[in-house]
């Protein structure tokens, strides 16, 4: 009976059925069925597939995966914060459009969602765990204040994901690693299992919703929106499974933090854990899809929303330009992504936008800001960008660009949390990441640049104004 009223609550009965939980699954669907896994916070390098591991045997399901699929070499967010990141990846749209520039505002309701579009197309739609996207707790003009991040979300906050809902908006909110809870689609707590790690739990209930689906003639698309290796707000602490600390101790020290301060030597054992509990249940779920004859018709992608820096640029995990907060690791298998291929190109998360809608059948909007990522798996991309655009909030407003070669940041002056953007802007970051991977030698101020910057600018300009944004000044930073 618990079951049956979990899925009635969170809305599974009316939209696709109950089965029994070994029953093999029914006929695939035409259209794939897209499952959409994102972690919170998570840097490249714990990847081992990506070839410089923090600890090496971490990783063996995603090595897996980006053996069985495509691993995208070049992967960075298009916003190192949580709530801003979301939103872009849901819309497709920068922050400029969104308005969604910093935590604490929520996604207008008049935008459409990968979860509108794809129901559109044909599918059930389901969001299961952290959303970040419906509570309004900055002061913006017009906007009322409204705040559930310990609370449920309202439907019309959701995104448009109708037809299956078990989730927190501040997930760190509502539950700690062993401990609390997330509503369902009738907004009831459903409670973390006594001494569940909580990725292990959420894993349940994905797995729970695949098992009970009765009718493969309709797809679905199921975004599961883990918190780890996201810190724990309250506990100041990251919180792996008990015994990662002496488990993960004997990690290789990353290259951006050698020598720095940070809390890295204390939180990464733990921080380590956390990624390592993620990989199991990529195996877990993955797993399931093929126990359930589900595997060859579903599109499973793995990304994060942004990196982590451990207190080493500023004062907390990310909110900067440099790599060890943008960089992330993105995986794809399934139709349309298959036979081990490693894609060098830059891409950014809003190419995630057009990239799940075509594995869907639905047709890219044509305001999106991304580019589907098939047309660089088979090959028919024509003049994709040679760099990743970034919007930076919260701890400054700023704005970057990445090249395979360089990364060039501009900051707005004396402006710590504007709505959106600047006018006017001074050159703070200037990487050649070539000779300089690990981002020490800031030549910003460097005149024998000059030519470099000033090009770098001008793209810089284009991607802004590409993205809503007027054309800025920008300044030149202090001779030294």
């Amino acid at each position: 009976m618990r079951r049956r009223e979990f899925l009635k609550t969170a809305g599974l009965t009316a939209a696709v059925g109950l089965t029994a939980t070994n029953a093999p699954a029914a006929k695939p669907a035409k259209q794939p069925n897209i499952l959409f896994i994102f972690s919170d916070q998570q840097r490249w390098d714990t990847v081992e597939c990506y070839g410089r591991p923090i600890f090496k045997g971490l990783t063996p399901n995603l090595d897996k995966m980006a053996a069985d699929g495509v691993r995208f070499a070049n992967s960075f967010t298009c916003q190192p914060v949580c709530g801003p990141a979301r939103a872009a990846l849901q819309t497709g749209k920068y922050a400029s459009q969104t308005t969604c520039h910093t935590n604490g505002i929520s996604l207008p309701r008049t935008e459409r969602t990968l979860a509108h579009l794809l129901s559109a197309a044909g599918y059930d739609v389901g969001y299961l765990g952290k959303w970040h996207l419906a509570s309004d707790t900055k002061k913006t003009p017009g906007v009322a204040a409204f705040n559930c991040r310990s609370k449920p979300v309202p439907p019309e906050r959701r995104g448009g994901y109708k037809d299956f809902w078990l989730a927190s908006d501040v997930l760190e909110f509502t539950s700690h690693a062993y401990d609390g809870h997330m509503f369902d689609g009738a907004g009831q707590k459903r409670l973390f299992p006594s001494n569940r790690y909580r990725v292990d739990a959420q894993t349940d209930w994905a797995i729970e919703f695949l098992q009970s689906r009765k009718d493969q003639t309709k797809p679905f698309f199921l975004f599961v929106s883990y918190i780890e290796p996201h810190h724990q707000n309250d506990h100041r602490h990251f919180e792996g499974p008990r015994g990662s600390k002496e488990k993960y101790k004997d990690y290789r020290i990353p290259g951006d933090l050698a020598g720095t301060k940070g809390d890295w030597k204390k939180e990464m054992p733990d921080y380590l854990g956390c990624c390592a509990s993620l990989d199991d249940n990529v195996g877990r779920l993955r797993a399931e899809l093929k126990r359930l004859g589900m595997d060859n018709n579903t599109v499973v992608l793995y990304t994060t929303d942004h990196a982590c820096h451990f207190r080493t640029r500023n004062g907390e995990y990310k909110r900067s330009c440099h790599d060890n907060s943008i960089r992330t690791p993105l995986i794809a298998c399934g139709p349309g992504f298959a036979g081990g291929k490693v894609i060098d190109h830059m891409v950014s998360l809003v190419d995630l936008t057009p990239t799940v809608l075509t594995a869907g059948g639905a047709k890219p909007p044509d305001y999106l800001q991304g580019r589907p990522l098939q047309t660089l798996v088979d090959g028919s991309a024509r003049d994709w960008p040679a760099e990743v655009f970034v919007q930076i909030s919260e701890s400054h407003t700023g704005r970057a660009i990445r090249t395979k070669r360089w990364k060039y940041s501009v900051r707005a002056p004396g402006r710590r949390k504007p709505s959106g953007g600047s006018e006017v802007y001074v050159e703070e970051f200037l990487y050649d990441l070539q000779a300089d991977p690990h981002e020490r030698n800031n030549l910003v101020a460097d005149p024998k640049h000059a030519a470099v910057r000033a090009k770098l600018a001008a793209s810089l300009k284009r991607r802004m104004v590409a993205a809503g944004e007027k054309s800025p000044a920008v300044n030149p930073a202090a001779q030294s």
